[in-house]
């Protein structure tokens, strides 16, 4: 039975080339990345209506703006939010002295996760932050379908935003907006794509170089050569391509970063963005904040699943006023339970694939820290996509329910990532966590 939505339209592609063609095309540009293995690859991007590709564009600057919105007025200051979110010891650190050039430079990368419900798109989380998923994939991928689909001209059957282009536009803007030279340095580990090889950033740094930036890649060993050499060899921007959480559990020491921030180099996004990304934001936007505007209310009401942070307190549900907790463990089926901060798919519970003493067990911990939500659960619907699988002599046409992504950068579109399983299994779809296929999406 199909489960394919008129969001999605009717345009698709045909498979990119022969299906040994694709496997070792799409295999080599993404090689030595860490990226994951996958027996399930797509034949083709996914197209769809530059209505549909403009739509989620728009909506994800507008709910972002909101967002940010929403997590700054949690506290006046950084400590205040620190308390708020009760934010573990560990994201204490790695804050700019400067609290405006933190808050300013929060937003700069984000990427929402978004699935198509039977109302249209639902967005179910936020993650903002330099270490988010999908830039470098998407690149990869688009490079993949622009070659193999290019006709005689160079010409390929879609259009599409380049994650990379737009990124290198947003270090430029920020050069001339802070006065700075536009050195621009990649922050990250090979430890923590779980390889040996650099190519991960060094794709990018490459991009930037032979498009006019200064650009080069810092494991945090080496990065105090971004600061502590003559001014004019300096890089003042950066991207921070990593996250906290990651770098403690493979014990990698965060410390040149906050000499780097101390020295004045702005890394994007800030700290600050830990709190928009925190999925207790969601909630207290779902909720509704006094200083929303009626249009403002309905935007939220109409792109995001209703979401609440779980505590023993009364909320409403539709028109009516309910207790919370007991409301939660009843509605498990509806429901997904997810902790404020966590990637790849951790921490989360889908009610209806959850045993019922399991799921008012989770309930019932997690309420009085205050620091997970609840949210609507949304029944994804599919598209159609051509796909190719290990060993098969030709790709074949089946319907995936993709994650979409639409990249943000600087405010500006740069690319769209998707995440799905190509074997009609449903739960969470990570391709870190639980081993999806990922692929770009491209427009009419």
């Amino acid at each position: 039975m199909t489960n394919t939505h008129p969001w999605f339209g009717t345009h698709h592609l045909p498979p990119a080339a022969d299906a040994d063609t694709i496997r070792t095309s799409l295999r080599t540009a993404i090689r030595d990345t860490g990226w994951p293995y996958q027996p399930l690859l797509p034949a083709a991007p996914i197209v769809i209506p530059r209505g549909s590709y403009a739509e989620l564009f728009r909506v994800t600057a507008a709910l972002l703006d909101l967002i940010r919105r929403t997590a700054l007025e949690t506290g006046p200051t950084t400590a205040d939010r620190l308390a708020a979110y009760r934010m573990p010891e560990s994201e204490h650190n790695l804050f700019m002295a400067d609290q405006f050039l933190e808050e300013r430079y929060a937003d700069c990368v984000t990427r929402p996760d978004i699935v198509i419900g039977d109302q249209g798109p639902q967005f179910l989380e936020f993650n903002v932050s330099g270490a988010l998923g999908g830039p470098v994939e998407t690149h990869c991928r688009l490079e993949v379908w622009r070659t193999l689909y290019q006709d005689s001209h160079g010409r390929a059957p879609f259009a599409h935003r380049s994650p990379f282009a737009t990124r290198a536009e947003m270090f430029r803007h920020l050069a001339n907006e802070l006065g700075v030279a536009p050195r621009i340095a990649i922050v990250g580990s090979a430890r923590d794509q779980g390889v040996t090889s650099t190519r991960y950033f060094d794709i990018e740094v490459e991009y930037f170089t032979n498009h006019g930036l200064t650009a080069q890649f810092f494991e945090p060993e080496d990065l105090h050569k971004a600061w502590d050499c003559p001014p004019h060899l300096r890089y003042p921007l950066g991207l921070r391509n990593f996250t906290i959480p990651d770098w403690q559990e493979l014990s990698i020491d965060t410390t040149p970063v906050q000499a780097a921030l101390d020295h004045g180099c702005l890394l994007v996004g800030t700290q600050t963005s830990t709190f928009l990304s925190s999925k207790l934001t969601m909630g207290l936007l779902s909720e509704g904040r006094p200083w929303m505007t009626t249009a403002e209310r309905a935007l939220v009401d109409q792109y995001l699943p209703w979401t609440r942070v779980l505590s023993e307190r009364k909320t409403t549900w539709e028109d009516r006023k309910i207790d919370l907790i007991p409301w939660a463990v009843d509605r498990k089926d509806t429901l997904v339970l997810k902790e404020g901060l966590g990637m790849s798919g951790k921490q989360v519970l889908i009610g209806k694939e959850t045993p019922q003493a399991l799921w008012e067990s989770a309930i019932t911990k997690a309420a009085p820290t205050a620091t997970s939500i609840i949210q609507k659960y949304v029944e994804p619907r599919s598209c159609k996509l051509a796909m190719v699988a290990d060993n098969a002599e030709e790709p074949y046409e089946t319907e995936v329910a993709p994650v979409l992504g639409p990249l943000l950068f600087g405010g500006r579109p740069a690319g769209m990532f998707s995440r799905f399983f190509g074997d009609n299994r449903t739960g969470v779809v990570s391709v870190m966590g639980t081993n999806s296929s990922d692929n770009c999406v491209v427009t009419i």
